[in-house]
């Protein structure tokens, strides 16, 4: 769907005021919420990982937030399965 729409609407010019990105950023969010590959175009900008512009319903920072959660996620999953190796040989 997006490739319909202008790129402008995805990407950042530069020196966009604040107001007009967060409005920017809901329009290109609007158009991902109608998008049936949203979750395959997310998962894209996370595994590049996509610096810039609005991907899968996501801003750039909302997908480092994602990131840093996968991160510390797949750090605790990684800990408790070490723990269990150590309990169990114990």
């Amino acid at each position: 769907m997006c490739r319909r729409d202008e790129a402008g609407l995805f990407f950042a010019p530069s020196k966009e005021p604040t107001a007009a990105r967060l409005s920017r950023e809901e329009a290109a969010k609007r158009v991902c919420a109608r998008c049936p590959v949203m979750v395959e175009c997310r998962e894209h900008a996370l595994l590049q990982p996509e610096p810039y512009g609005v991907w899968g319903g996501l801003t750039a920072a909302e997908r480092r937030v994602v990131l840093a959660r996968r991160r510390r996620r797949d750090m605790e999953l990684k800990k408790t399965a070490r723990q269990g190796r150590i309990a169990a040989a114990g």
